[in-house]
């Protein structure tokens, strides 16, 4: 069946057709079959994710067609990421080194770092930014190419995942500006302040991390949950966010599905949910004075868990 294949649309088409047979799962980077199926041949042809549509009908060479199909199999049998695969993921416009020391690059703060966080941000000033559980390090580093008069710091608790974003941060030539530290949160960076801070927890549920597909296992369960209601984290970076953020500062978290246990747990406080092109995602903005005015609220929800 396969002897019939030789175009690079030829190969595309049929990748996605076994995608959707095969009953994958999507989100990881991409949210269907054809842009998988696109992403992980035109890796293997060594061409760029724009190519134009003039190329398509560019036949494969017996090579390429046993590679393209081998990867088209382990994606269907393992049910490994496409960024895992090809060892690499697209974010912000941006490519990044991927694999299984941290989650594949994904998040709608991308959405945010491309349009320069306006309007959130128009009226401030920004000099320092921290990248909270930063995994692979493509927020941060994406802020910092998209601002290169940012400094910007790098924060995880996992060693494999700081190596990976390390990586990135070579990979994109920022180190004069960027630097990944190993802490737990806030623990290891005692006394830095940062005019924004901008976090994706984990915040995946117990219960939902028992019923996530297969794809969902390749990745560190470290960066996944975050206890029975996905705010083990959350709560601690809203306790603790205050003491880091400069008096003007903003902190933004993406909390996903869990953003409706957190306005029933703190229904006082202000949270500004950002509206994205494709809707409402679980991302929260708020500015450090509110964090400081209802701390004692905060803090009495983050001890309850302790």
């Amino acid at each position: 069946m396969t002897a019939e294949l030789a175009t690079i649309v030829d190969f595309i088409r049929y990748g996605a057709s076994r995608f959707g047979a095969a009953g994958l799962t999507f989100g990881h980077s991409y949210d269907n079959a054809l842009d998988e199926a696109t992403h992980l041949v035109l890796h293997v042809l060594h061409l760029p994710p724009d190519l134009s549509p003039a190329y398509g009908q560019a036949r494969l060479t017996a090579d390429e067609r046993r590679d393209v199909l081998a990867l088209i199999e382990r994606r269907i049998v393992e049910r490994t990421p496409v960024a895992y695969l090809t060892g690499e993921a697209w974010f912000a416009d941006l490519k990044f080194k991927s694999d299984p020391r941290a989650l594949v690059p994904r998040s709608p703060i991308a959405e945010m770092i491309r349009r320069g966080f306006s309007p959130w941000l128009d009226d401030r000033e920004v000099g320092r930014a921290l990248d909270l559980c930063t995994g692979s390090g493509c927020i941060g580093i994406a802020m910092a190419v998209h601002h290169p008069d940012w400094a910007v710091d790098l924060v995880d608790i996992s060693r494999d995942a700081l190596a990976l974003a390390g990586e990135n941060i070579a990979f994109h030539h920022v180190g004069p500006r960027v630097r990944a530290l190993h802490s737990d949160l806030f623990a290891g960076i005692a006394g830095e302040r940062y005019d924004l801070i901008v976090s994706n927890p984990p915040y995946v549920t117990c219960q939902e991390f028992a019923e996530l597909p297969a794809e969902y296992a390749h990745e560190p369960e470290l960066g996944l949950t975050a206890g029975e209601d996905g705010l083990d984290f959350a709560l601690r970076i809203l306790a603790e966010a205050a003491d880091h953020l400069t008096e003007d500062g903003v902190l933004i978290v993406e909390v996903g599905e869990s953003e409706h246990a957190l306005v029933a747990l703190l229904p006082e406080l202000p949270f500004n949910w950002i509206e994205f092109d494709v809707g409402a995602m679980g991302v929260f903005l708020i500015d450090r004075a509110d964090l400081v005015e209802h701390a004692e609220a905060i803090a009495a929800a983050a001890a309850a868990r302790r």
